[in-house]
């Protein structure tokens, strides 16, 4: 399975973005999916997860309340709806796809990623 993250860009703080995460190659359903970010010179962090039907979800606490994972099976698509952006939340955002919900916390709990997608909050 490959994945393809896309949907970044450059805007002001407060704005919203939404983020799609799209397969190809397989079946996303057989796989937990989160989202992570890295910054410049820092590491890659947990930002949301989701398991695999959708019913289980989790976020890093400073993004609890303004964003936001869901994901579509039928289309093999995962999302990241991003409100009420700021610019702490600055960074390179991975899609990622995993077989253990509960570890899809760590990077290194991810068995596929995406390519990435930059998003800049900047007045």
């Amino acid at each position: 399975v490959q994945l393809q993250a896309s949907g970044g860009g450059l805007v002001r703080p407060g704005d919203s973005l939404r983020l799609s995460c799209a397969a190809s190659g397989g079946t996303l359903s057989n796989y937990d999916m989160g989202w992570f970010r890295q910054a410049p010179g820092k590491e890659r962090d947990f930002v949301a997860r989701i398991s695999r039907r959708g019913g289980l979800t989790y976020y890093e606490g400073s993004v609890k309340g303004r964003f936001t994972i869901s994901r579509d099976n039928a289309k093999n698509m995962l999302y990241l709806q991003m409100n009420n952006l700021r610019p702490a939340d600055t960074a390179m955002y991975y899609c990622a796809a995993g077989s253990d919900y509960n570890n899809l916390i760590l990077a290194s709990a991810a068995e596929l990623w995406g390519q990435g997608t930059q998003v800049t909050v900047s007045s």
